[in-house]
């Protein structure tokens, strides 16, 4: 989950009782990472998961009963995820139950404000009440999940993630189904066209639309790692935001609609211009993913989506446990 304490937040303003479950250590096998997290409603709704299966079946209910118990008390344990449990991953995960009441509005609130400025590490640990007790001691560059499980009562988490930044030129059709495919996932995106009225009413809450007469100064004000996606209605412009695009070494991904031929001519422009042959072979065109034929709008924002998530991926710093 990507907003977790604001979710437990909103939750709370709702009902009386609400339940975490995160998953705070791995090992061996498992369908999900450290860092995977549920959050039960007393109505038997949820957000999230754990991965699912019999895991999750189990500990859904655990979350249940503690959020009917008296007085509920946080609880880690560890699963072997092997025959008794119906799964055969093979490896075993802790997982660490809790229940926040309206008591806990203002906690909950000062880990919503932490998360909505991006990642964050906090120091857990279990007290004596069946409560845990939660610290933060780091706020800045995101990390993997760590934690040393149930030994010492003692884990750390990370919550909170910056989404990748999407600039993505071009309100037709295809811009349009795009927005729509990137709207659950983990990317903001500022979608930008020169045209007026080009942009439909409602627009996801992850987006920002921005009409520019001067759509490749966009470029120069992206952040680094940003992902670029050129699908403008003037193949013109196209070569001109992406040529802008180039020119910088930082940026995360850079994509252009269109065919093979049109990336050759792009390419030939592109060398007239006194782009380097190592520039333009950066240059993503066409976009999607090549198994997908498809021309529906709909599709070729699936497989565009799918090639962005391949690119983070990809972009994400090597982490190991300690």
């Amino acid at each position: 989950m990507q907003w977790v304490w604001r979710q437990i937040r909103e939750s709370l303003e709702q009902q009386r009782r609400v339940a975490l479950i995160s998953i705070i250590k791995v090992d061996g096998s498992a369908p999900r990472e450290a860092g995977a997290r549920m959050v039960v409603l007393q109505d038997a709704g949820f957000f999230g998961t754990i991965g699912g299966g019999r895991l999750e079946y189990e500990a859904l209910a655990m979350a249940q009963a503690a959020l009917a118990a008296e007085k509920p008390a946080a609880s880690l344990r560890v699963w072997p995820l092997g025959p008794n449990l119906g799964q055969c991953c093979g490896g075993s995960v802790t997982t660490l139950i809790e229940v926040f009441d309206v008591g806990d509005l203002a906690e909950v609130s000062q880990f919503a404000a932490a998360e909505a400025a991006g990642p964050f590490a906090v120091l857990g640990r279990m007290t004596e009440q069946g409560k845990v007790e939660r610290k933060i001691f780091e706020q800045g560059a995101q990390r993997a999940p760590l934690g040393d499980g149930a030994v010492k009562g003692q884990f750390i988490e990370w919550f909170g993630e910056l989404p990748r930044t999407v600039l993505l030129f071009g309100a037709g059709h295809v811009g349009r189904a795009l927005v729509l495919a990137l709207s659950q996932l983990p990317f903001s995106v500022r979608w930008i066209d020169s045209r007026a009225g080009q942009f439909p009413q409602h627009v996801p809450a992850n987006v920002v639309t921005v009409r520019s007469d001067e759509p490749e100064r966009e470029i120069d004000a992206a952040p680094f790692g940003a992902f670029v996606l050129i699908m403008t209605h003037s193949h013109p412009l196209d070569h001109s935001i992406a040529a802008s695009a180039l020119r910088r070494d930082d940026l995360g991904f850079v994509g252009l609609i269109g065919s093979a031929t049109k990336r050759a001519r792009f390419a030939s422009q592109a060398r007239q211009l006194g782009l380097s042959e190592e520039r333009i072979a950066r240059l993503v065109c066409p976009i999607g993913l090549s198994d997908i034929r498809d021309k529906q709008p709909s599709v070729i924002a699936a497989g565009v989506a799918a090639q962005l998530l391949i690119a983070r991926e990809r972009a994400k710093p090597s982490t190991s446990s300690r």
